[in-house]
């Protein structure tokens, strides 16, 4: 056997389904040529291997790179002030009505050019790569207009050249009515669905579309025109969905055949039967959950029941997650929602894939993309457990060393 790298001295959870826990491998090898997983399993029965380098672990635990499906990771400046006000008593609700919430960073922005946006969000970034990320979803929905939006799928597209991730984008036009469209916001519907999203796809800057839909935000109708378009310019859809009431979020994903349904708080069990029947990846979000002290926590148990695959994700944005670790979010994935650390790691790997429409990533088995991470633990329950603490040790992307 051939191979570009060799690890060896290490321990691996391939975090394939069935088996052994995390899919668990003691005392293996990984075999990467050409960026893809040439071979993995015991030491012992690792054929004669003709390396080109060899990378000894020290008896580290080999995990695929994380998944960050949910994010906002470009946008201008911050709204640590209202931060201040949630914690004096303010509603999210509140906020935003008043003018504060997502217009407050549309505003912010529209005034900062691409390369203001991609400096900022790069130090986002550099976050999610210190916990062990190599792949991140980053979507638009602070534009609000058709340059804007433009031009943050353009920084998101520059920083998976240049940032040492792979990146999928999303198409948020329905995230909020910006300030100019509040007379008639069926304008505003119409300039997102019929003008700027056909744009965003002909320039290449779209891999799926995803609404906020939500009494504040976008009705099913809205969001049901929305997809539509999505689905006659062949791009797979995700939606916010359930997260501050029972909108009927979850069944519309359903009905769309979603990648993801994201937040789910408040969705019924018709929902989420719905969901598990079409194959819609729920995606958990507990950063937002503690920045907004929330109390109704996504219905697990019922997504257990009907066979929904969670995800787990940092929604890493400037007003409800102010979140850049995916080992934290692991975290409180567990310890909010009651995951097992298995689950949540499944959660950070192989479902979160799902949820970006990735067949080839997530899971270390040969044939799959050689993204992987390395981690200072004994075990990976580790991953779940520790909060704040560093314990990357490195990240490998289509097999190179980061």
């Amino acid at each position: 056997m051939k191979a570009d790298r060799l690890l060896i001295d290490c321990h691996v959870a391939t975090m394939s389904e069935g088996g052994a826990a995390y899919g668990a491998i003691e005392d293996a090898a990984v075999a990467v040529t050409d960026g893809r997983i040439a071979w993995v399993g015991p030491r012992a029965d690792m054929p004669t291997a003709d390396a080109a380098e060899v990378e000894p672990l020290d008896g580290r635990w080999v995990t695929p790179g994380l998944i960050d499906c949910h994010t906002h990771l470009v946008f201008g400046g911050d709204r640590s002030g209202e931060f201040e006000q949630r914690l004096e008593g303010a509603t999210y609700e509140e906020i935003a009505r008043a003018g504060g919430g997502i217009v407050s960073s549309v505003k912010a922005t529209r005034a900062a050019s691409e390369d203001e946006l991609f400096a900022s969000a790069m130090a986002r970034l550099e976050g999610l790569k210190a916990t062990g990320v190599t792949t991140v979803e980053i979507k638009s929905g602070y534009g609000l207009d058709h340059d804007s939006e433009l031009k943050m799928l353009r920084v998101a597209r520059r920083l998976g050249r240049e940032g040492g991730v792979r990146v999928r984008t999303s198409y948020l036009g329905l995230h909020a009515v910006p300030p100019e469209h509040r007379p008639d916001r069926a304008a505003y519907v119409d300039k997102a669905v019929d003008e700027i999203l056909p744009a965003a796809h002909a320039e290449g800057l779209v891999d799926m579309v995803d609404a906020y839909c939500e009494p504040i935000a976008f009705s099913t109708a809205e969001v049901s025109r929305l997809f539509d378009k999505a689905r006659a310019l062949g791009l797979p859809v995700k939606l916010h969905a359930d997260q501050l009431s029972d909108g009927g979020g979850a069944a519309l994903a359903a009905r769309y055949k979603a990648l993801s349904a994201d937040h789910i708080e408040h969705a019924t069990e018709a929902g989420v039967e719905a969901m598990g029947e079409a194959g819609v990846v729920a995606v958990l979000l507990p950063g937002a959950y503690l920045m907004l002290r929330e109390t109704k926590t996504p219905p697990v148990d019922l997504l257990r029941r009907h066979g929904v695959r969670m995800a787990v994700a940092t929604d890493c944005n400037p007003g409800t997650s102010p979140v850049a670790s995916m080992t934290a979010v692991i975290n409180l994935a567990c310890v909010q929602f009651r995951l097992t650390p298995e689950e949540a790691l499944a959660g950070a790997t192989r479902n979160a894939a799902r949820a970006l429409g990735l067949s080839d990533v997530g899971v270390i088995a040969q044939g799959m993309g050689a993204d992987l991470a390395a981690w200072d633990v004994a075990r990976p329950a580790e991953l779940a457990y520790w909060l704040g603490k560093p314990l990357l040790h490195r990240r490998w992307l289509n097999g190179i060393p980061l």
